[in-house]
């Protein structure tokens, strides 16, 4: 089975957010199924210079612009294509956002040119290599099932997952000639979306099938609540639509040590490593973008709770400088709360290694990699019930401890109320040794690997290729 997968960020040459852990994982994730996966990804500057020895395998003379070239990369054992358009991607800054911090002006042309050439891959092949199915991810590779149907392809089929709703890839109706997209479609019907080109519309329109990265979440995009206005157009293609769940590398986050036993001293080095006092409840770790999105405003309300219990908190990340300030105030005012600003991947790793329980209170969560991270390191997750978080945490109610299965905690409604009882709650568990020791022995045993959704996504393009 051959398939191209088209995404604008990819592990380990460049990432943003989640889509970037799929788009790296899945190609040998799915090499035991059956599916040799190629990946289609923008030259950007980190990717030419990690890439510096890729030879050109194609030209093309004009795209949106100026001339590009195709140049064969590698990404371990799987093939990796590199769109090398200077004038769309060399640039500084952000893969998405300038130096000002706003969308850059022309990522509509950006987009539309990795789109116009997977289009050109599957219309034409390259290297006498022509992909049965295409991988899309989000918007920024929504167009491409409209240029395949501008160029009359009709034996390639599109597969387009949707990472994240908010983010729908807009651009003016002026655009409809600079993006070369036929003027027959922009309507309801079509990607035209309340009066402006929609990049992802186009997709859930126009793919053979549509998927996202949890089950729960592909119901929740068909309502009000989360579809953030695609709720109807989804509906429409319910039949064609699926959740598989997303994984993680289990060799790239293998804890450093065997069985719950072990957290003990990467807990007193986080406390060291944060100047946190020890403490009677459990050390909590947030690693996360500051924003409403991830509930961490809810966080910062519910506090008291946690606190109150004997709990402590560490918190890394950025965003919001409302909720950055917030956290800074209350790691002022309180010993048992501590915050580092900014993105730091070995401080996340011990994070997690050293933390009690992880918390992610997401308002939505399509699935979410960090409760998945909390489970295989034994660092209960207490998370919204939304999602994925909803599809990967067995929740300690009642029943989930009578039947000795549960693996963390989930509250709801997602509000500052029903958090900070679960917050109480999970330092009331904290204080019941054996239940809690249980509950770490079974997340780490639960399965937060690749397996079971490289399976769905490869008989998934079974039968669409079929």
């Amino acid at each position: 089975m051959r398939v191209l997968s088209v995404a604008s960020e990819c592990v380990p040459l460049v990432k943003t957010g989640g889509l970037a852990d799929v788009a790296g994982a899945l190609p040998a994730a799915l090499a035991g199924h059956g599916v040799g996966m190629r990946v289609l990804l923008p030259g950007y500057p980190a990717v030419l210079a990690a890439q510096a020895k890729a030879p050109v395998v194609r030209k093309i003379p004009e795209l949106f612009g100026g001339p590009a070239r195709i140049r064969r990369g590698a990404l371990g054992d799987a093939g990796l294509y590199i769109l090398d358009a200077p004038h769309l991607f060399d640039r500084p800054g952000g893969i998405y956002l300038g130096p000002d911090g706003r969308d850059w002006p022309d990522n509509p042309q950006r987009f539309a040119a990795l789109s116009k050439a997977a289009a050109l891959i599957a219309a034409e092949g390259i290297e006498d290599w022509r992909p049965q199915v295409l991988h899309l991810h989000d918007w920024q590779a929504g167009l491409t099932p409209v240029y395949l149907r501008r160029a009359g392809v009709r034996d390639v089929r599109t597969l387009l997952t949707i990472h994240n709703i908010a983010f729908q890839g807009l651009a003016p109706a002026h655009m409809l000639s600079a993006l070369q997209l036929p003027a027959d479609l922009f309507n309801p019907r079509g990607f035209e979306y309340w009066g402006k080109i929609s990049a992802l519309k186009a997709g859930i329109v126009f793919a053979d099938r549509i998927s996202t990265v949890s089950p729960t979440y592909a119901e929740e995009l068909m309502t009000p609540e989360y579809g953030m206005g695609m709720e109807g157009v989804l509906a429409d293609r319910a039949g064609d639509f699926t959740g598989i769940l997303n994984g993680i590398d289990l060799d790239a986050w293998k804890p450093p040590y065997a069985a719950p036993d072990g957290k003990a001293p990467h807990r007193a080095a986080l406390r060291k490593e944060f100047a946190l006092p020890e403490a009677e409840g459990p050390l909590c770790v947030v690693v996360s973008r500051l924003t409403g999105q991830k509930g961490l405003d809810l966080l910062i309300e519910a506090l008291p709770a946690l606190l109150e219990n004997g709990g402590q908190l560490a918190v890394l990340g950025s965003g919001d400088p409302g909720l950055e300030a917030a956290f800074s105030q209350a790691a002022i005012r309180h010993p048992g709360v501590a915050l580092r600003l900014g993105y730091d991947e070995p401080l996340s790793r011990r994070m997690i290694a050293g933390g009690d329980a992880i918390l992610v209170p997401s308002r939505f969560e399509p699935c979410g990699l960090t409760q998945l991270y909390g489970l295989r390191f034994g660092t209960l997750p207490l998370v919204a019930l939304t999602g994925g978080l909803a599809d990967t945490v067995i929740n300690a109610s009642a029943a989930g401890l009578a039947a000795g299965v549960a693996t963390g905690l989930q509250f709801h409604p997602v509000d500052a109320r029903a958090l900070s009882r679960a917050l109480s709650r999970l330092c009331a568990l904290w204080r019941q040794p054996a239940v809690w020791h249980r509950m770490m022995e079974n997340a780490m045993a639960h399965p937060v690997g690749w397996d079971a959704s490289a399976r769905a996504y490869a008989g998934l393009f079974g039968a669409m290729a079929a």
